[in-house]
């Protein structure tokens, strides 16, 4: 190998490297950029810059970087008062989402079918990672108080929503956090062994739906029903909450099986 073809090796390697290193580097800013975001939560509303870096370990001016870049874009608001809060881009992004999602086009006619039947509050509930998240209710004149409105998320060991959805997960899967959750599931009456709990969420699957009294709010009892993709795996899950003084066995079964429907409806399209 002569030096001048070493030379362009060498240099065509470097170029190669130099490409990595940017992809690597834009992936990282990103994933920095993503760990602000998701600093914000129902505890936390706002930030100080101090309060990021330690959350973080950011360098001061890398933070700044990449406050600057989140402002320009919407995504946070700086105010001298209360810190950094999210800003309007959220908003304006949450809007498209509705409009855009299949979950939320097919499944918010069914939700405010199912308000004007049941006496009480219709859910869509989305799951993602390993939360459930409230996307949209309906309420009939008889609705009941909730304190999950959209985009707060919701317990996943209690109630029906949880059950509906995590009784559809791959065996593995389910095995692996339900042994990460015996006390929860315990706590509420779901069983008290890996196997007892397992055997129920066997149970609702073959039902096709979960039923769960006083477990979220007392006094009110939850039905709820997956909604599958087309591969058969859960998405989300359509929930009725209804107070137990009105409900008789005949009543839970009939709403028990117009959950069901309306989870199938929305799967069929999805």
């Amino acid at each position: 190998m002569t030096i001048v073809t070493l030379r362009m090796f060498l240099i065509s390697i470097y170029e190669i490297f130099s490409k990595e290193m940017d992809v690597i580097e834009r992936k990282t800013s990103l994933e920095k950029v993503l760990a602000i975001l998701n600093l914000f939560s129902e505890d936390k509303l706002t930030w100080t810059a101090d309060e990021v870096v330690a959350a973080t370990g950011y360098s001061r001016p890398a933070l700044y970087r990449y406050v600057k870049i989140m402002k320009d874009a919407g995504l946070l608001v700086a105010d001298s008062r209360f810190g950094l809060t999210l800003g309007p881009r959220i908003v304006e992004l949450d809007y498209l989402l509705r409009r855009s999602d299949p979950l939320m086009v097919h499944g918010v006619p069914e939700i405010d079918s199912l308000a004007k039947c049941c006496p009480g509050n219709a859910l869509l509930v989305r799951w993602y990672g390993s939360k459930i998240l409230c996307v949209y209710s309906a309420h009939s004149s008889e609705g009941i108080n909730t304190s999950y409105h959209r985009g707060r998320p919701m317990p996943l060991a209690r109630g029906a929503i949880g059950r509906s959805i995590l009784a559809y997960l791959p065996k593995a899967r389910l095995a692996k956090l339900v042994k990460s959750r015996v006390d929860e599931f315990a706590a509420v009456g779901f069983g008290t062994t890996e196997n007892e709990i397992l055997s129920n969420f066997s149970r609702i699957r073959s039902a096709g739906f979960a039923v769960a009294y006083g477990e979220v709010t007392p006094g009110v009892v939850g039905i709820a029903a997956p909604v599958l993709d087309a591969k058969r795996s859960p998405v989300a899950s359509v929930c009725v909450t209804v107070l137990g003084s009105q409900l008789d066995a005949g009543q839970i079964e009939e709403i028990s099986e117009r959950v069901r429907q309306s989870a199938h409806n929305i799967h069929i399209r999805y």
